[in-house]
């Protein structure tokens, strides 16, 4: 049972620290921004190990940890494949040029961005396009934010996105880019596991759609960022919108349904 509440747990503090956000400034809001990715990452690693196993959480934190630093240390050195860029210290220790927390933040969405593409469509090759579209669609949020709070600044920012100055296009390309070999990698090093409908994913689902509507209406009213917030919301939606459709059905039948890409399984899907 305690096991189970974990995740919402988790989930609850990470929401009250993300409302708080727009609260604060300065070396309090930094401090928060790390906080907050500390916190998303606990709640990805230990959702992924709590309802498939250590393998998979293993494989999530060598895929999108792992892979995450190390693209980031080419990222910095070589300006491939994101653009030159450099991060500056308010974000906490740095190895390689790389704050420490944005591994994390890779591995923080990753998660529940797979299991959303999992519960949208059977097909092994859609999911990894879907996956990878809905992590790096997220990154139309935070690059605009990070950059307003002079977290990492560009060297070279064109061309950019209209309404999104400061950005080169070549960041979102090299997100998708890493995105899809993160999720194509997650597959096959997670095992079987990682491909299952489970209820205990409501929390991680809830996640992505927080991220999402939140997102939203932080970046329109709370931070003044409002071509960020039509940007990210037309670029998220592709995975999050049908996801909520998906998720409706769910709902009114109180959640007894099969997965998409297996037979019920008596006596588990029924405690789903």
């Amino acid at each position: 049972m305690i096991r189970g509440r974990l995740p919402w747990a988790l989930l609850a503090v990470l929401i009250l620290a993300q409302i708080c956000y727009p609260l604060t400034t300065g070396a309090t809001r930094a401090g928060l921004t790390v906080g907050t990715v500390v916190l998303g990452y606990l709640l990805s690693v230990g959702h992924a190990l709590l309802s498939r196993g250590a393998r998979t959480a293993g494989a999530l934190v060598a895929v999108a940890t792992g892979g995450g630093f190390a693209i980031e240390a080419i990222g910095v050195a070589t300006g491939v494949p994101f653009g030159s860029y450099d991060y500056s210290g308010e974000l906490g220790p740095k190895l390689a040029g790389v704050p420490l927390i944005i591994p994390l933040a890779w591995t923080w969405m990753a998660w529940p961005a797979w299991l959303a593409a999992v519960r949208l469509t059977p097909s092994r090759l859609g999911r990894v396009a879907l996956a990878a579209v809905g992590l790096a669609a997220w990154d139309l949020f935070l690059d605009p934010q990070m950059v307003a709070e002079g977290y990492w600044v560009w060297r070279d920012a064109t061309p950019a996105l209209p309404g999104l100055p400061g950005i080169p296009v070549s960041n979102y390309l090299g997100w998708l880019l890493f995105a899809v070999l993160l999720m194509g990698a997650l597959r096959p090093l997670a095992g079987p596991a990682v491909d299952r409908v489970d209820g205990r994913d409501a929390p991680m689902l809830a996640l992505y759609l927080w991220t999402y509507l939140s997102s939203v209406l932080a970046h329109a009213v709370f931070l003044r960022l409002p071509a960020s917030a039509i940007w990210g919301a037309v670029g998220m939606a592709v995975t999050a919108v049908p996801l909520a459709v998906a998720l409706l059905p769910a709902r009114r039948d109180g959640g007894h349904r099969p997965a998409p890409d297996r037979a019920p399984r008596p006596g588990v899907d029924a405690a789903a």
